[in-house]
Parts: C-alpha cells; sequence; structure tokens
C-alpha cells in the first residue's frame, strides 16, 4: 500500500495512492465504517488496517503531496555508505554506519523549495537522492531475523550537505547537515510488503534532468535491515522513525538546478533550488 499526506481544498488528509487515484482516509472510513485516524504518523502508530477498496478517490492532479508528517521522532542518517560517495568527496568509509540525526527543522515539503545559505555560511553544497527506512514499532535489541516485523515501510529521501562546512572539521557533520531546508522525505511512504527485495532497489539521484548518480541497495556497506538491527542496540526506535541510507553520490547545486531522488516501486522527491536571503528573525 501507498500512504501519503495530501493538501485539498486548503485541509491536510492522509490517504492512499490507488490505480485510480488517492483515497481519503474520510472516504475510507465512510466506506467501510472504519475509524482510521486521518492523520500518518498516527496510522503507522497504531498499526491500523486500511481497506482502500471501493472507495471514492481524488485525481492525483488536484491533490498536492505534502510531508508524511512533519516531525518524525528520529531522523537517522547514514554517511558514506556507498563507497562511491567516500571516493567523491575524497572521505574514509567508515568500518560501522557512520550515523548521525538531523532536527525536524530542516525539512522541506516534497517538490518545494531548497534554499541554499548564505555564501558566507556554506558556498558548496550537495544533494543526495536516498532510500529511506520507516520504523513500524517500537523496539529494541531486534533480532536479525525479526527485521521486517518492525519496518512500516520505504521512502524516498533528499539529504544535503554543506560540504565546505564539512571540511572544516568531521566535527561540524551535524552542523553540515543541519540547515534549514536540508532534509525531505515522501511524499510516498510504500509499505514493506510491497517491496519483494529491498536490496535489488536501485537508488537514483537526478540533477537537472539527468542522472548525477545511481547503485543498487546491495552495494551499500551496510544494509537496510542491518541498520535498523545496529542502531536499535543503542536505543529504542519509535513508530515513524526514519533512517535515510546513504547517497552513491551527491549533486552539486547551485540557485536555478532542480534535483530528484527516484527509486523504482518507492517513488520520487524532487525540489527547486533557490538563493535564499539572510533575512534576521527575532
Amino acid at each position: 500500500m501507498k500512504f501519503l499526506t495530501f493538501l485539498h481544498s486548503g485541509q491536510l488528509h492522509a490517504g492512499v495512492l490507488t490505480a485510480t487515484g488517492v483515497a481519503p482516509i474520510d472516504e475510507i472510513n465512510a466506506k467501510h465504517g472504519t475509524r482510521v485516524p486521518n492523520d500518518l504518523l498516527e496510522i503507522i502508530r497504531t498499526g491500523a488496517e486500511v481497506h482502500p477498496e471501493g472507495a471514492t478517490t481524488l485525481p492525483l492532479a488536484e491533490v498536492q503531496p505534502r510531508l508524511p508528517y512533519t516531525v518524525p521522532p528520529k531522523i537517522w542518517c547514514i554517511g558514506l555508505n556507498y563507497l562511491s560517495h567516500a571516493e567523491d568527496i575524497d572521505a574514509v568509509q567508515p568500518e560501522e554506519p557512520g550515523s548521525f540525526m538531523k532536527p525536524a527543522s530542516c525539512m522541506f515539503q516534497p517538490g518545494g523549495e531548497i534554499q541554499l545559505p548564505p555564501p558566507e555560511v556554506s558556498d558548496d553544497v550537495d544533494a543526495e537522492g536516498e532510500l529511506g527506512v520507516v520504523i513500524g514499532k517500537t523496539c529494541r535489541f531486534v533480532p536479525a531475523g525479526n527485521i521486517q516485523d518492525v519496518i512500516f515501510g520505504y521512502t524516498t529521501t533528499l539529504d544535503l550537505t554543506a560540504l565546505d562546512v564539512l571540511r572544516k572539521n568531521t566535527r561540524y557533520l551535524t552542523r553540515s547537515k543541519s540547515i534549514d531546508t536540508f532534509f525531505s522525505f515522501g511524499p510516498v511512504i510504500v509499505t514493506a510488503d510491497e517491496i519483494a527485495d529491498v536490496n535489488a532497489l536501485e537508488v537514483i539521484t537526478e540533477h537537472n534532468g539527468g542522472i548525477c548518480s545511481r547503485d543498487f541497495v546491495h552495494h551499500m556497506r551496510t544494509r537496510p535491515f542491518e541498520l535498523v538491527r545496529f542502531h536499535s542496540d543503542f536505543m529504542t526506535l519509535h513508530p515513524g522513525d526514519l533512517i535515510s541510507t546513504g547517497c552513491p553520490k551527491g549533486a552539486r547545486i547551485k540557485a536555478g538546478d532542480r534535483v530528484r531522488a527516484r527509486i523504482e516501486g518507492v517513488g520520487t522527491l524532487g525540489a527547486t533550488v533557490k538563493q535564499g536571503p539572510r533575512t534576521p528573525l527575532f
């Protein structure tokens, strides 16, 4: 099943993407007499069963896809998970997952704008299309054989880096990754049962209509199931937590560019790039 959050007639709705359009959760409830929450994060948290069959749908062209939810409980990202990315920025690929966290304040809406920071903050930014793993159950110390039981689904992500900030000192990683509009995910979350073999997926980053990088998940140093197992050893994972699994190579971007993450069977996530203003906010 393919879930999304969308804007229609000035209101936010959760829904299911079907062959005929988007079935709003309210219409699904009306059709089947169910009480599924009209909120995608709550659907994940509650494990609500959703039956879109027969529900009235809206044409996809009439809805505006939005972030699946605006405040994920945790956003984990994995650095240098592909050798090609490590080589691109002249870095050593770590033996264990090079994981770091990002704040929800750095997110932008799918199809929206990446606003580059003023040049004195950073003038060397890349955008990285990645596969995201969405946790579906509260879990800790998950055995390798039970990982599928705790994954809700998969999504596309765009993760950005201020490379010049990072070059100054690797300890600046979190800062270089947390600038406003430096992350997005969605707009679709595909449930895990829709993906026969996550390791066979190909992750593609497109830049101005051309392909910047592409590689298969099975070439990751640490694959998605192991990333979930590994991080569950260190902390409790919660429904809606997101693990963005890394990029083969990022696209250096500038104002006026277009960038897109694309994963066949999962979805696409695009953005335009503009120069953000230096406007004081008090």
